[in-house]
């Protein structure tokens, strides 16, 4: 606990998201190697991120659209959907050795400068 003391407030979120996304990138390769499996193609993964994306959209359109879910197709959820997501690009990140924390802070700082100023600031009721 004291090390997050010491972190300044505007980093404890990356800095927490760092730690985890390491961690899970580790734990996919690391559960690959003991598999003796291989990474698909980029292409074969972008096709099942495609696929994961179209079961999370189908999803919130049956939650928040106009499509309501047929009663025979399988209860899904959100954060499963997310998790299905994640893991595909992490699969894809692995293949080609691209550090999903670099990635995510250069994003982060990327947008924050970007979108400082553009919506204004909220004003918050008492």
């Amino acid at each position: 606990m004291k090390f997050m003391a010491r972190m300044k407030p505007k980093n404890l979120f990356l800095t927490s998201l760092k730690i985890l996304m390491n961690q899970h990138q580790q734990t996919l390769d690391k559960w690959f190697k003991e598999k003796g499996w291989e990474y698909w193609s980029p292409l074969s993964i972008l096709a099942r991120l495609m696929e994961e994306t179209g079961e999370f959209a189908r999803l919130v359109n049956h939650l928040y659209g106009d499509k309501p879910k047929r009663d025979d197709e399988k209860e899904q959820n959100l954060e499963e959907e997310i998790g299905d997501i994640l893991y595909t690009i992490m699969c894809f990140a692995n293949s080609k050795k691209i550090d999903l924390d670099k990635a995510i802070q250069k994003t982060f700082d990327k947008v924050m400068k970007r979108d400082k100023d553009r919506y204004g600031k909220k004003e918050t009721r008492l």
